[in-house]
């Protein structure tokens, strides 16, 4: 059944309110994947916080209007056939990477042979930049995640204290070295 005029804005409004509320974006072509793996990738997306949906492209046009985004290029040539949605709004990479394995575990199921390969990343964006396909999962699903990127600054800020202990303890641990040959030194002869 067709969508009355106010049913279309509502619809517009909500997904112009997941992309402003989106950390990023990625724009997926399912076309020729069955229902179940779809079933499963969208169990996958659920898992990881992501808010996944198939829009017609005009209304992503619409729901772009008014934005930076409008009129780009590079994203209207990618908004073409079926498009799916997938919107991360805590870590950047986290749709892609959730593509990326998904298209990893299912290879058997999505690349058969004599038929183009499935379920590929149309284009993302990211803060206003419009990523191709290829670069969602070279540079995007490769980027680290939020917990990587707090491990890794903790480490950082632990480096130096580690190194003040490290050279605070050296004299000590050197004193009981020379202490020690010495008194293997003296048993000895």
């Amino acid at each position: 059944m067709p969508l009355n005029p106010e049913q279309k804005k509502a619809q517009v409004l909500s997904i112009r309110e997941s992309f402003e509320k989106a950390v990023s974006t990625v724009f997926l072509d399912f076309r020729g994947v069955d229902v179940a793996t779809i079933s499963e990738l969208r169990v996958a997306f659920r898992k990881a916080g992501i808010e996944y949906r198939v829009i017609k492209n005009n209304l992503i046009r619409k729901a772009l209007e008014g934005t930076p985004l409008e009129g780009n290029a590079k994203l209207d040539k990618s908004l073409a056939g079926m498009t799916g949605v997938a919107w991360s709004f805590e870590d950047p990479s986290q749709a892609a990477k959730v593509i990326r394995d998904f298209r990893k575990d299912k290879k058997d199921v999505l690349a058969k042979k004599d038929e183009p390969e499935k379920l590929l990343p149309k284009a993302a964006l990211l803060d206003s930049n419009v990523l191709d396909g290829a670069e969602v999962e070279t540079t995007l699903a490769s980027m680290p995640g939020k917990d990587e990127i707090r491990a890794q600054l903790l480490a950082t800020l632990l480096a130096p204290a580690q190194n003040l202990v490290a050279q605070l303890a050296a004299p000590g641990q050197n004193l009981a070295y020379v202490l020690d040959a010495f008194k293997r030194k003296q048993e000895e002869g």
